[in-house]
């Protein structure tokens, strides 16, 4: 069974930083077309970070020079590096894999089919 296992989250002041990772198990590999989504309470899934099986990555214009999406495929863990956070940034973080290649907008919900079950992260000012 595939299944993706998010870590790295936590509590942090305005201008810190924190690095999430993802560790993919299963047959599922982070070669493969990969994201980081995000969700606030009472506010829709915004995707924040992909990446695709070519190593071009997007990024939403909030994060941009900011966050920082790589990927340890020895490892078998994506990570999502924040720095600057701002409190806008609260929100449940999830990574999510198509489970190979893709060709859309690495942001696009859609395009996911594995989800892990999420990492707070909580920034106050």
């Amino acid at each position: 069974q595939p299944q993706l296992e998010e870590s790295g989250g936590g509590s942090v002041q305005a201008g810190g930083s924190l690095r999430l990772s993802c560790a993919a198990s299963g047959y599922i590999t982070t070669r493969s077309c990969m994201g980081w989504f995000r969700q606030a309470p009472g506010k829709e899934r915004e995707g924040v970070a992909g990446i695709n099986q070519h190593g071009s990555t997007s990024y939403a214009d909030s994060v941009k020079g900011r966050f920082t999406i790589s990927r340890d495929n020895a490892k078998n863990t994506l990570y999502l590096q924040m720095n600057s956070l701002k409190p806008e940034d609260t929100a449940m973080y999830y990574c999510a894999t198509s489970g190979g290649y893709c060709y859309g907008d690495t942001l696009h919900d859609t395009i996911y089919n594995y989800w892990g079950q999420g990492t707070q992260v909580t920034v106050s000012s």
